[in-house]
């Protein structure tokens, strides 16, 4: 036991005297995992469950702690609890980060999100920002370790689950607004009858809020591989031809148009997903998609529209949503005279 001990305080003093080491490790285990989780969904669930049971620890470290120096007679030193706490904030947030990355679409609102969690990520890896600045404000910390979880949650559940993007982020969101509880409770400092109904109307605004936000934050497991807009389109093969950003509006009224996207899933998962036609901003129409994951090239699917409204030149979108109205991607092209 006095070996053990001695190693680990060791281990320790290795990580202070080299605080860069925990930081790569954490950087390119994440990149790793990414990888490899393209091209194997079933070291996904193990990752993703792990990821899950490190944030298990953190939420009953002091209780675990307590059974852990009561079952074993070890108390676990605390440089070494700061540290664990740093390296799972490390390796949770550069996991998830080229996730989210690729899956952000850069010009809408989801840039913010993504923002967020890549200076989130920053932060972990500062020890001044991260020692000095964030873990003595309690709240701010708790805050923090909230908006990991739920980034890792909207990652590992369709993963290790299966479940749909709508699903995943129903409950990311739930446990966000229950793990928000202790930081609302520490910032909340009246000890009056209407406490209780301010902890509950708080959680309430944050859940609401978290669910209209919903448009802003990338669905983590869901990206395009391929796109393409084009009046032409082979069934056999399920292949689109030249894809166009330019138009005229003789060529749209006599072909139509077929949309074309081919999107990266996790295997087993089953997601309907919407091609929203957009005509200078306006929905004309929305048309639903169910699609299976599973396939390296992504899952194709494609619509093709014939009916366009009389003055159908000007600017076109097709926004490829989720049914939660998570944006996946966006195709753009242009109908001339």
């Amino acid at each position: 036991m006095i070996a053990w001990k001695q190693h680990l305080h060791r281990l320790i003093a290795l990580g202070q005297a080299h605080p860069g080491i925990v930081a790569i490790f954490g950087f390119v285990s994440g990149v790793a995992s990414f990888l490899l989780v393209d091209r194997q969904a079933e070291l996904a669930r193990v990752l993703g469950l792990v990821m899950l049971v490190s944030w298990l620890w953190l939420i009953l470290e002091n209780v675990l702690r307590e059974q852990i120096a009561r079952w074993f007679g070890v108390q676990l030193p605390p440089p070494l609890l700061r540290y664990a706490t740093q390296m799972i904030h490390q390796e949770s947030l550069f996991f998830i980060l080229p996730f989210f990355f690729i899956t952000t679409t850069w010009n809408s609102g989801q840039l913010l999100f993504s923002g967020l969690l890549a200076a989130a990520a920053l932060v972990s890896i500062i020890d001044p920002l991260y020692y000095k600045w964030l873990a003595p404000r309690r709240w701010l910390f708790l805050a923090y370790h909230t908006l990991a979880l739920f980034a890792v949650l909207l990652t590992a559940l369709p993963i290790i689950f299966k479940l749909t993007t709508p699903q995943s982020y129903q409950l990311a969101l739930a446990a966000a607004v229950l793990l928000s509880f202790p930081s609302l409770m520490s910032t909340i400092t009246v000890q009056r009858w209407w406490r209780g109904l301010l902890l509950v109307g708080l959680s309430v605004v944050i859940g609401a809020g978290g669910w209209l936000a919903r448009v802003w934050v990338p669905p983590a497991t869901l990206w395009l591989t391929e796109v393409a807009v084009t009046t032409e389109f082979d069934d056999s093969n399920r292949a689109p031809g030249e894809s166009l950003k330019q138009l005229s509006l003789t060529q749209l009224r006599n072909q139509g148009l077929y949309a074309y996207t081919a999107i990266n899933a996790p295997r087993g998962l089953n997601e309907r997903i919407y091609h929203v036609w957009r005509h200078n901003g306006e929905e004309v129409e929305r048309i639903a998609l169910d699609i299976h994951g599973g396939r390296k090239k992504g899952y194709r699917a494609w619509t093709h529209k014939q009916n366009f409204p009389e003055q159908a030149s000007g600017r076109w979108q097709i926004q490829v949503l989720t049914e939660a109205g998570q944006m996946i991607g966006v195709l753009r092209f242009q109908v001339t005279e």
